[in-house]
């Protein structure tokens, strides 16, 4: 966007906002043939991708990380030390393949375990009834109080 026009610029960010989801305006799906350079920019940009578009100021404040959180990032690092993934492909589905909608309605760690919950199952380390029984179980096991303050032993799947 270094070379573009001022006149570029802002037909870019008009375009980009009448496809915010969060808008809900009817749109069909255009022909290739009526994708133009403008459209086709405004469609293929990710919703990280912010760089030179107005915005307010952003005020930052000190927050401590909760106990989720901090599980989230050593549980996503041992997966990607242990070669289940890069951190390249982490950002690209956290951040590029989710969409506006999830990328800004979610908590950051929300997108890192929804993030390392679609590559286990995309690779093949445990199936999607898997990993489903296993959220049933934990949220039942925290229902009951059980393990709440203590550690819980992991259980291995027998191969």
């Amino acid at each position: 966007m270094s070379s573009s026009t001022r006149e570029e610029v802002l037909r870019h960010l008009n375009t980009v906002g009448q496809l915010q989801p969060a808008l809900h305006k009817q749109t069909h799906a255009p022909a290739p043939t009526e994708i133009d350079h403008t459209l086709f920019r405004a469609y293929t940009r990710t919703p990280h991708d912010v760089g030179g578009e107005p915005d307010v100021p952003i005020v930052y404040h000190e927050k401590e990380e909760e106990v989720w959180e901090l599980n989230t990032f050593a549980t996503c690092e041992c997966l990607a030390w242990r070669g289940v993934w890069t951190a390249e492909e982490r950002r690209r589905k956290q951040n590029v393949d989710v969409g506006q909608t999830v990328y800004l309605g979610m908590p950051y760690y929300g997108r890192w375990l929804m993030t390392a919950a679609r590559i286990l199952v995309d690779k093949q380390y445990c199936t999607l009834t898997e990993l489903h029984n296993k959220m049933v179980e934990l949220r039942e096991r925290a229902k009951s109080g059980q393990g709440l303050g203590e550690y819980l032993p992991a259980k291995t799947k027998q191969l």
